[in-house]
């Protein structure tokens, strides 16, 4: 089973301008997303999707300094994005992430892999409710496929698997349980406004770790209340 993780990436935020190549210690946020998505087993290899828009280019001059494979696409359809970048490696399974979340989950993602292989569905749906920003999706390229020619909505084209979820009765899915040290909903470990990034960097400041494991994130933020307020106003912005 070939299985590409696609890190979608772009430096325009309307809340956070130039997110992903923040400071977060001696690296940057999206170092944090490519060391942590390359230490999901069973990965073959590790892809970051931006835009061809000029502002995109700093993306692009970090992937070729730092040797990291990227694809350049549609900014406003991501979906578009993601199939035109996978098409190159031609694999059976794409795992999505965000390079505002430099906490990924490895270790749940490769779980999820696993798990994957075994059942060999469309997409894994995950059982717990995580901290926003820990979490991948993993669906066959197929599906994707599928989704690419009949999820023509503006929040299919932007939200890549969306599709999948809205009509969940189109799919075979399998369902990954999360573990009981990851169900935290109540907090927020993403980047998307400076509150969220002050968090991020405490957490970072406070591990030195590019792969320290989800669990002790979640745990430190427990043990920490006044970091783990930083950001708990912040709404997430709404699909449309």
């Amino acid at each position: 089973m070939k299985t590409i993780v696609i890190i979608q990436a772009r430096m325009g935020s309307s809340r956070l301008p130039g997110k992903i190549l923040k400071p977060l210690g001696d690296v940057d946020v999206l170092k944090y997303d490519i060391e942590r998505c390359r230490a999901i087993k069973g990965v073959n290899e590790v892809i970051v999707a931006t835009s061809k828009l000029k502002q995109d280019d700093a993306i692009a001059n970090w992937c070729e300094k730092h040797q990291v494979a990227y694809f350049r696409g549609s900014e406003e359809d991501v979906l578009d994005r993601y199939v035109q970048c996978a098409k190159q490696y031609k694999p059976d399974y794409v795992m999505r992430v965000t390079s505002d979340c430099p906490f990924v989950d490895y270790e749940m993602g490769s779980e999820i892999v696993e798990l994957m292989l075994k059942e060999r569905k469309d997409i894994v749906l995950i059982d717990g409710q995580l901290p926003r920003g820990l979490a991948v999706e993993l669906i066959s390229y197929d599906a994707l496929l599928y989704i690419h020619k009949v999820g023509l909505e503006s929040r299919h084209r932007e939200h890549v698997t969306y599709y999948a979820y809205e009509f969940a009765e189109e799919f075979k899915s399998v369902t990954y349980k999360a573990p009981a040290n990851r169900i935290a909903p109540e907090l927020r470990i993403t980047l998307d406004t400076e509150e969220d990034y002050k968090l991020i960097y405490e957490i970072a400041k406070h591990f030195n770790n590019p792969l320290i494991s989800s669990a002790n994130v979640i745990q430190f933020l427990k043990d920490n209340p006044d970091i783990a307020k930083l950001n708990a106003h912040i709404e997430q912005k709404p699909v449309i």
